[in-house]
């Protein structure tokens, strides 16, 4: 597969059941950014990302695992209930929030000895959130078994990453020059659920190269 049919396949999975997604992930990304924002307007200037990562830990694991549930049981033809999509996202929090917490460690670390080593980091542990949440690994395990998924596809899956966020990223710098350095605050809240909301889509493209890259190949005939 390559990044470019990655990419179209997804798009069209993700506008196909963008209802069905918004639903899903909307009340989890805005309960995520209204606390954002509570703790930015009642917290010192220095304080709030340390702050802003902890609501980050209590949300992202919610709403990427119930993606990915709801991704995996359509691909097996399946219609889930979103209170039950929520469910099973809540009994992998434990294990989906210490993963996170990893690699958001790895991340800054990488990224403080400059920029590639933390864009490296991303690529490789790109399946490991899919490994705990749709074949049951420990994060330790699902961080190592990323690595060894990924490996020989890094270029192909840092070009759909970059592909899939490059929009986001845009959208982000548009929505920085609308609002200037002292945005309302519901404006800012709204444009903070707009620009989560479709990072969505770079996981419904990990999500295909996950399953393609997984996939045994078929015996010769």
């Amino acid at each position: 597969m390559t990044a470019f049919s990655a990419l179209r396949d997804s798009w069209y999975f993700f506008s196909r059941h963008l209802p069905a997604i918004a639903l899903l992930s909307l009340p989890l990304i805005t309960l995520e950014a209204l606390l954002e924002a509570f703790i930015e307007a009642h917290t010192a200037k220095a304080e709030p990302s340390l702050y802003s990562l902890l609501a980050n830990l209590l949300f992202y694991p919610l709403y990427s695992a119930a993606l990915i549930l709801f991704l995996d049981a359509r691909s097996r033809g399946e219609h889930p209930h979103t209170l039950a999509l929520w469910s099973g996202a809540l009994r992998l929090w434990p294990r989906f929030a210490l993963l996170t917490g990893l690699n958001v460690l790895l991340f800054m670390l990488g990224f403080a000895a400059y920029v590639l080593p933390g864009v490296w980091l991303m690529v490789k542990l790109g399946f490991s959130e899919y490994l705990l949440t749709l074949r049951g690994h420990s994060p330790l395990t699902a961080i190592r078994d990323s690595f060894l998924l990924s490996r020989g596809h890094f270029w192909t899956i840092a070009l759909c990453i970059a592909l899939a966020l490059a929009p986001v990223w845009a959208l982000d710098w548009l929505f920085g020059l609308w609002l200037g350095d002292d945005p309302a605050p519901l404006l800012a809240v709204l444009t903070t659920v707009i620009s989560g909301f479709f990072q969505l889509f770079s996981g419904v493209v990990l999500f295909r190269l996950f399953m393609q890259l997984e996939r045994p190949p078929a015996p010769p005939h």
